[in-house]
């Protein structure tokens, strides 16, 4: 969705993952490595006035660095076996193919041929394993690697062998894979980082196997030290593209004219149940909360649309979404009310009752995110509106995390970043990470394996099954998915498909320059 905006957009809270700032570690000994521009009659970044922005002292490291302006970056330098677009659906990129064993734990990927790093040395299976076992233990993809035993290298393949089975495996490998330098590492994209410094560009890389044409020979680097230089430089035009989730704690503010672009991304908000103790013991209760919150004034007016609503804990970007049974746990005032009278509850004046019981329920979220609370204070006035006793409990984040790991609730307001094969062990699962809630059912611990393990239609199937069960036996109520932002000087770009990993994906499509102006 394209929008241009001519507003500033206010701070809103603590950003819990990395941040659009950036954390600057030791500088990175610096390389210049060798690019040959490819043959083009594009215009220059001069022509275009297309410049991006980097931390030079945050180093550029795609697997272990931790800068988000930077990482966005590494999608016009670097590559993965595979890339995920935006439905979340798998392509091939430096993987040509694969095969399995039957039990889904043995894969055996073969290398794409005639691809070449940027200084001409071509791809082997060991880069590829080495970058696998470096991103198994850095911050960013360590979460990938919970069912992944070992990795070994073959002629022109890569064999990994999984503890438990995964069909959707792909999903996981669209890991940057490099040829490390003791420096920058080189990468097989279109683009390779040359310069020194904070003199600093972006050159086409005359080797990359694709040999698209690109859209810009040269794109200059506007060198960064800090969140305001960031603001300032976009906001001056110094700079012409941002990336940002724009309902973030601490989400950066940008003014003047601009063209926004969202994109999907795997982050769930959702409603956690306490499925050990307190009135969300009760299946019928939770069913009934199931259809208990507007999930499209959630994503409209409260994530003013950088959301999309979602019933299911799957992005409704995704094939695997069921339309159906999102539909039959869409709000319902009479939902809830036919729920909990099937439950044993009964309406009164004073709400809903069940013996002595008054079904009161208490919301927790954490206050660092201003946006939070206020989806958390909308759903609260909601079910007090359908004669729930509700209460809101806003606690600063050690608090909150506390709170969640002694079940000190009965509701809480989350958020979390799902893999792109849509793994739900964490929230489900007995001892699972996320798991607040107590929650166990072993019937959907078996539907979770069942579709963890399942390929092609088999696991469409079973997805539905899944979800089915836990609309069932609900752990938790899902309210949206997250969507991010892309911000360009008005009318300047225009062809932009970004995705979660890569920012700049199908970058050799995009059109740079003064747009026709279109009602």
């Amino acid at each position: 969705m394209k929008k241009r905006t001519r507003l500033r957009l206010a701070a809103l809270g603590a950003a819990l993952c990395l941040a659009l700032t950036g954390c600057a570690g030791d500088p990175e000994p610096e390389i210049t490595p060798t690019a040959t521009p490819a043959e083009s009659s594009t215009p220059t970044a001069e022509q275009t006035n297309f410049v991006l922005a980097c931390y030079p002292e945050a180093g550029f490291h795609p697997i272990t660095g931790s800068n988000r302006t930077n990482l966005n970056l590494a999608g016009l330098m670097y590559e993965g076996l595979f890339a995920l677009d935006q439905q979340f659906e798998v392509q091939q990129v430096l993987c040509s193919g694969y095969t399995t064993s039957e039990d889904a734990l043995t894969w055996t990927f073969t290398l794409r041929s005639g691809v070449t790093f940027s200084d001409g040395s071509a791809l082997t299976s060991a880069e590829v394993v080495s970058s696998l076992e470096s991103a198994r233990t850095s911050t960013l993809y360590s979460a990938r690697f919970t069912d992944i035993g070992t990795i070994t290298a073959g002629e022109g393949t890569v064999t990994i062998v999984l503890t438990r089975a995964n069909g959707s495996l792909p999903a996981l490998l669209d890991i940057p894979i490099v040829k490390e330098t003791g420096g920058i590492p080189l990468g097989t994209g279109p683009y390779v980082l040359t310069g020194t410094g904070e003199e600093r560009s972006l050159t086409a890389n005359g080797s990359w196997w694709q040999g698209e044409s690109l859209p810009l020979d040269t794109i200059p680097l506007r060198a960064i030290q800090e969140a305001d230089d960031l603001i300032h430089a976009f906001d001056t035009k110094e700079i012409s593209l941002v990336a940002t989730d724009l309902t973030a704690t601490n989400a950066l503010g940008f003014s003047g004219s601009y063209d926004t672009v969202d994109y999907p991304t795997s982050t769930m908000v959702y409603v956690g149940f306490n499925t050990a103790s307190g009135p969300c013991r009760d299946a019928g209760v939770r069913r009934a909360l199931l259809r208990a919150f507007d999930r499209d004034s959630v994503s409209t007016a409260l994530y003013s649309r950088h959301a999309q609503p979602a019933a299911l804990p799957v992005s409704p970007a995704n094939s695997l979404y069921k339309e159906r049974l999102a539909e039959e746990l869409s709000y319902s005032s009479q939902g809830v009310a036919d729920a909990l009278t099937g439950a044993g509850w009964t309406r009164t004046d004073s709400g809903w009752v069940s013996g002595r019981q008054t079904l009161s329920l208490e919301l927790v979220v954490s206050a660092e995110n201003q946006d939070r609370v206020a989806v958390a204070q909308h759903l609260v006035n909601g079910l007090n509106d359908l004669g729930i006793n509700a209460t809101l409990t806003k606690l600063d984040w050690d608090a909150y995390v506390s709170a969640l790991q002694k079940g000190d609730f009965d509701l809480y307001l989350g958020e979390v970043r799902l893999t792109g094969d849509f793994d739900l062990a964490a929230l489900i699962t007995s001892g699972g990470s996320l798991n607040y809630g107590g929650y166990s059912d072993a019937e959907a611990a078996a539907r979770l394996q069942s579709y963890r393990a399942a390929t092609g239609q088999a696991r469409d199937l079973s997805a539905q099954r899944l979800y089915e069960r836990l609309a069932e036996e609900p752990p938790f109520a899902v309210l949206c998915f997250k969507n991010w932002s892309v911000l360009t000087q008005w009318n300047t770009v225009s062809g932009l498909t970004p995705t979660q990993q890569n920012v700049f994906y199908q970058f050799a499509w995009w059109k740079i320059g003064p747009q026709e102006e279109t009602e």
